[in-house]
């Protein structure tokens, strides 16, 4: 399991990767925006650490702090429902 608080279950795979797909997003999007980590964390109210571990794509983030992060620069998220579900 990747460093950082714990979670109460294990992860998958593929779950890992969308999380760190997630904050790859959010650091980019930062970073085009000509943000730092400070600003990104006083807009969202959040400590600078938290948007470390979420551009880290660290697991253990709350989701509503990794989806504030990526609504500031204007990224949305979808759900995909699998295949014959």
């Amino acid at each position: 399991m990747t460093q950082g608080k714990r979670i109460s279950a294990d992860i998958g795979g593929d779950a890992l990767q969308s999380i760190r797909e997630l904050g790859a997003a959010a650091r980019l999007a930062r970073t085009a925006a000509g943000e730092g980590q400070a600003a990104a964390a006083a807009r969202l109210g959040v400590h600078v650490q938290t948007i470390g571990r979420i551009e880290a794509g660290e697991p253990g983030v709350a989701i509503g702090h990794v989806l504030g992060l990526l609504a500031l620069y204007g990224i949305g998220v979808g759900l995909q429902r699998p295949e014959g579900g």
